[in-house]
């Protein structure tokens, strides 16, 4: 009899293991958000242009805020990686500061363009050299290795160090492309992100590189190409040139969670203030459009 009671009492025991089990993956399977509401997770993955990157950070965190099923990972490694990984399908998102189509070797076909904002690039220098403008013709040698020290271009006499960002990087196309001319430079170290050239730049005596506008600080000396300064101003009308606009590229038409947080990234909220605070400009300040071949349109 005792044998018989201790069996049963083992039966039920393990039926409340089992439904326990059960229950857990059941939860699981759900893929419920952290506020446990039971409604379905949505994850949103932006990869690409580090120049982009704070932008789309703060605005996916904001974004998130107000919407607990939504989580946005972001992350940099280039506009040339961004526009890979889209094009593949193994991110939903692809951050970068050109055009698809002038991507070498990438199969644009299908991406569509998302424009979020403007973004000035401007060279920047170790304030050491005690050189704040340059000629255009100056700043292509510097960068072939032509002119070596900041005395021939009016500054201290101090050893050039030119710092370049990584091939694949679409800041560095556009300098390339609007600051200097598309002439060849010579080789130098090279830097995956606009963070880690600002930091070198900004310890380094001598050094020169170039940053897009949101991470030029007061630590860094911005440098006037022929006297013109890299303002938002100027880019608005492109008398400064070196410029791009930002996109997030999907591959198809997005639909859903990652629509509506596309939709939000031109909205009110983010352009009116988010895009400004990081140093970008808003799409509606540019008085000129500038297409993929570079012809300029006034905007009215």
């Amino acid at each position: 009899m005792k044998k018989a009671l201790t069996l049963g009492a083992l039966a039920v025991t393990m039926t409340v293991l089992l439904a326990g089990c059960g229950s857990s993956s059941a939860t699981s399977t759900k893929n419920t958000s952290s506020s446990g509401s039971g409604t379905k997770t949505t994850k949103i993955v932006a990869t690409g242009s580090t120049a982009l990157q704070p932008l789309v950070e703060q605005a996916g965190q904001a974004y998130q805020n107000e919407h607990a099923n939504v989580t946005i990972n972001v992350q940099g490694g280039g506009s040339g990686a961004g526009l890979s990984q889209v094009a593949k399908g193994s991110v939903n998102i692809g951050n970068s500061d050109l055009f698809a189509q002038e991507q070498k070797g990438l199969d644009a076909k299908g991406l569509v363009d998302h424009k979020v904002a403007v973004v000035g690039m401007a060279p920047v220098v170790n304030k050491d050299a005690g050189v704040t403008n340059v000629s255009k013709q100056e700043l292509v040698k510097i960068f072939q290795g032509k002119i070596t020290n900041w005395k021939d271009v009016g500054g201290k006499d101090e050893k050039i160090t030119v710092v370049n960002r990584a091939q694949g990087s679409g800041t560095r196309a556009t300098f390339e492309k609007w600051g200097l001319d598309n002439a060849k430079v010579a080789t130098s170290q090279e830097q995956d992100s606009n963070g880690t050239v600002q930091k070198i730049v900004s310890t380094t005596p001598g050094a020169i590189s170039y940053l897009a506008f949101s991470y030029v600080k007061s630590d860094v000396q911005a440098l006037a190409i022929d006297n013109v300064k890299p303002t938002e101003a100027n880019v608005a009308t492109n008398k400064w040139k070196i410029w791009a606009y930002e996109h997030m590229y999907t591959k198809g038409q997005p639909t859903g969670e990652l629509k509506n947080f596309l939709t939000y990234m031109t909205s009110k909220s983010v352009q009116g203030s988010l895009v400004k605070k990081l140093g970008y400009i808003p799409l509606t300040s540019m008085k000129v459009d500038r297409g993929q071949s570079g012809a300029i349109t006034d905007l009215k």
